[in-house]
């Protein structure tokens, strides 16, 4: 019996001595028995095994009536025959557990190719062999599924859309996903081995498991969801932390309220300016009244007048919020993007709007509701470029106004921007809220909208001051989807 390596080990010799250690961790000496090595102790059983019968061999040949050279090259023969059988013996015992060692060596070394040659059963020896080369079998398999295992747990935390980080028990990076990567906006081979504290984490481990953070490399508005788990790799503890951008799911939640809001609102109010109006009507079809005076007449009028335009502006406050509650759907078409800008560059009459250039671009979307909402954004742009020219301070130089659109393609994505050099932003975060609004008689639902329209659409909106110079930025990024 032979192993597949074809090689073979002898075991390490015992010796008479065995190294500890003592409570204190202190190293001792134990002193045992002193034992031949197996080899040895078989070769001994064997020769005295057959020492009777050599001996007894011996004696017949010198009491024989042979001559001295005869009885002499006999006795040589024979103890030549004990001394072969002994070794064929020793070989028969010793061989197969040399190879079986090789075999346990080479699966402790995490080499499962080694098998036992020569294993069959209704044979101790074989089978141990079989036992042995089915331990390889099984090792072998578990060991496949384990890689297979592995590999199919990297590849889905690649996968994952959400920023996933381990950190080892000092805060330090060992594992980030392509999400996380583009969450910290490096790539892993910089950020592995930095501390959390160095990539601006710490909130991640300072805050309540599953509550909300916001990360210094996210959107102004974005909440983040912590979830944070403790697990053991080669026995050390480790931190496990997921991040869940949750801010377009509060948006969600937040719209639907001022949805159910607005409905409720509007159906109250429009069931009560409905009767007011008529009734404003008709008191003033009977006007003037003959037993009044003139002027109580033209008072009456002048009231009832007030009544119905007032009336009237309210409804159509209200039918302008209720568009928050009853944006369609978008219908997607495929879309030059050029063209499209260029027209609603062109609806601008009072500044002249600059486009930057681009590449030309087919984009699947609905080319209403993207319109629609550019020109919303064009005419913030407008109003807050000229609004600066108008009001000019003191010691302050204002450049000419001026609104630019322009677009750039990355990865699967395409962003639209809409730069004005107007004063910029004061409160960037309220700037999403329904029915906020800093300009004079504005409804407060243009931003709100256009947020509607691109995440409709499957993209986003940004808005903050322009990093370069004075002024707002918008950006609406959307996917770069053909066909």
């Amino acid at each position: 019996m032979d192993s597949s390596s074809g090689g073979d080990s002898k075991p390490p010799a015992l010796t008479s001595t065995d190294a500890g250690h003592d409570a204190g961790g202190a190293p001792r000496v134990r002193r045992r028995r002193f034992r031949l090595l197996f080899e040895k102790r078989i070769a001994l059983f064997a020769i005295l095994a057959a020492l009777p019968g050599v001996t007894f061999g011996t004696v017949l040949i010198w009491t024989h009536d042979w001559s001295r050279d005869t009885k002499v090259s006999l006795t040589i023969l024979e103890f030549f025959l004990w001394l072969v059988l002994t070794l064929a013996l020793l070989d028969q015992i010793v061989r197969p557990l040399q190879t079986l060692t090789n075999v346990v060596g080479a699966l402790r070394e995490e080499d499962y190719s080694f098998r036992a040659r020569g294993a069959a059963p209704d044979d101790s020896m074989g089978e141990l062999a079989l036992e042995i080369n089915s331990l390889a079998d099984l090792l072998t398999e578990q060991r496949l599924q384990t890689i297979e295992a592995t590999a199919l747990l990297r590849r889905v935390v690649e996968e994952i859309d959400a920023p996933l980080f381990t950190f080892d028990p000092d805060h330090i990076l060992r594992l980030v996903n392509q999400a996380g990567e583009r969450l910290l906006q490096q790539p892993a081979a910089r950020l592995l081995g930095k501390t959390a504290s160095h990539l601006e984490l710490d909130a991640c481990f300072e805050a309540q498991n599953e509550t909300l953070v916001e990360l210094p490399y996210s959107a102004p508005n974005a909440r983040w969801m912590v979830r944070r788990r403790s697990f053991r790799q080669s026995g050390v503890p480790h931190t496990l932390i997921v991040l869940s951008d949750v801010s377009r799911a509060l948006r969600e939640e937040e719209r639907s309220a001022w949805q159910k809001l607005i409905r409720v609102l509007g159906h109250e109010l429009n069931n009560s300016l409905a009767p007011i109006i008529s009734i404003a009507g008709s008191l003033a079809s009977r006007l003037p009244l003959p037993q009044l005076p003139e002027a109580q007449n033209a008072d009456f009028q002048r009231g009832l007048n007030i009544i119905e335009s007032r009336t009237a502006s309210l409804h159509r406050f209200l039918q302008s919020y209720r568009r928050l509650a009853q944006m369609p759907s978008p219908t997607l078409k495929q879309v030059e993007l050029r063209p499209l800008i260029e027209r609603v560059a062109a609806l601008e009459t009072r500044l002249k709007v600059e486009i930057a250039p681009g590449n030309d671009l087919v984009l699947s979307l609905d080319p209403d509701l993207i319109e629609q909402m550019l020109i919303n954004l064009v005419r913030n742009a407008v109003d807050a470029a000229l609004e600066q020219a108008q009001s000019p301070q003191v010691g302050v130089e204002h450049a000419r106004p001026s609104v630019t659109l322009r677009w750039t393609q990355f990865d699967r994505k395409v962003a639209l921007m809409v730069e004005d050099n107007g004063i910029g932003l004061l409160n960037p975060s309220n700037a999403f809220v329904p029915f906020y609004t800093t300009k004079p008689g504005g409804s407060g639902i243009g931003l709100v909208l256009s947020q509607q329209i691109a995440e409709a659409h499957g993209g986003s909106i940004e808005l903050g001051n322009r990093p370069d110079t004075r002024g707002c930025r918008v950006k609406i990024t959307l996917p770069y989807r053909q066909g």
